[in-house]
């Protein structure tokens, strides 16, 4: 059997959540003796194919990016070609410029989708696409969803549910590097045996500018990894409030965010908004045994991390709450170890890489198999 992955970026050029998902999916799948390709688009001039993790992967020249969509012209061709040898088309949503790739190659293919998010911001432009958008998944064979809260708050899912099944996003936590004995000593030297730890991509959705107003009055070191748009905004509201005990340190290998995982008392979580709709670094956090803060947002965190079981869930965008919630945390350690505990015994039991890989390899089959009965 044979997929054909597609979306805007990919794994070895960008590292984002969406990005990991594919590569785990597809390094997975290839030990279960499933071929792969990912065609993605990419700025540079790049080697148009390269063999990684046991698949392919297949870039073609980003031409052209408007409201961070990416369009390409020799994609409708390369994505035909490829598209002709795949038994399974597996789509990532949202991107505009996919729907019309889709409809112009006329695809053929069983499809699948995976919905990681609605889309937020972008609203002119969102109802000009929304026609193809209806159009597109109206089109899918089936669509999957990332968690059950996030298929029961979507608008969009909601219309679609007899062909929505839910496959969480999984991680392979042997792909994760082990940390040194000197890595660790010199995170533990820098920030001490108790901090809370931050990762991600520093974003307006993440929730770091409450985060900030929360901190005031607490000497908690709290340790922020990850850059991004708004870092020097955050660094200026830090310097503003005169918080000593907030720590950024920028974009850091993941050997550094293993050793950080490892050591923090607790990871937290503070995005506010839909945009943040499953929390794979939350996840992360999981894996590593730790308590986590997050907020009510209707996705895929709150699946993650279930409150008074794994950590605490407050209101969005309430630094009380927050600041409540940190405090309770610092002063239990008993029952932050405990949340801790459920939180990895969670983490083994729901979101392993090797159940989404086999979720995706049962479903890849099911729509090959049926896809034959109607030619």
């Amino acid at each position: 059997m044979r997929i054909l992955h597609f979306y805007k970026t990919s794994f070895p050029d960008s590292m984002g959540g969406i990005e990991q998902v594919i590569d785990q999916i597809a390094r997975g799948a290839s030990k279960l003796g499933i071929k792969t390709d990912v065609l993605s688009l990419t700025p540079a001039c790049v080697p148009r194919t390269i063999e990684i993790n046991g698949y392919l992967t297949h870039r073609v020249r980003l031409d052209l990016q408007i409201a961070s969509t990416g369009f390409s012209v020799s994609a409708f061709f390369r994505f035909a070609q490829l598209a002709k040898m795949a038994d399974v088309i597996h789509y990532h949503f949202p991107w505009p410029f996919m729907d019309v790739v889709h409809f112009v190659t006329m695809v053929k293919k069983p499809t699948v989708v995976t919905y990681h998010s609605d889309i937020i911001h972008q609203k002119h432009l969102h109802t000009l696409y929304r026609p193809l958008k209806w159009k597109f998944l109206g089109d899918m064979n089936r669509i999957v969803a990332t968690s059950p809260n996030y298929l029961r708050t979507s608008d969009v899912l909601a219309k679609y549910q007899h062909k929505v099944s839910v496959i969480p996003i999984g991680l392979d936590k042997a792909t994760y590097p082990v940390p040194s004995s000197e890595k660790l000593a010199y995170w533990c030297n820098k920030f001490g045996r108790k901090f809370f730890l931050f990762v991600g991509v520093l974003r307006y959705y993440k929730g770091l500018h409450i985060l900030m107003v929360a901190a005031k009055g607490t000497a908690y070191p709290i340790v922020i990894v990850g850059a991004g748009p708004i870092e020097e905004t955050l660094k200026q509201q830090a310097a503003q409030y005169g918080l000593q005990n907030i720590h950024f340190t920028g974009y850091l290998s993941d050997e550094d965010k293993v050793a950080l995982l490892t050591l923090c008392y607790g990871v937290l979580f503070p995005s506010h908004l839909r945009s943040e709709a499953f929390g794979i670094s939350l996840l992360e956090g999981a894996m590593y045994g730790k308590p986590m803060i997050s907020s009510e947002i209707g996705t895929g965190t709150t699946f993650i991390n279930i409150a008074n079981e794994t950590g605490l869930v407050v209101s969005p965008g309430d630094p009380a709450a927050l600041h409540q919630a940190m405090q309770y945390l610092w002063n239990h350690p008993e029952q932050a170890t405990e949340m801790g505990r459920c939180a990895e015994k969670r983490y083994w039991q729901y979101f392993t890489a090797d159940q989404m890989v086999r979720s995706y390899v049962d479903l890849y089959g099911d729509l090959a198999k049926h896809h034959h009965h109607h030619d």
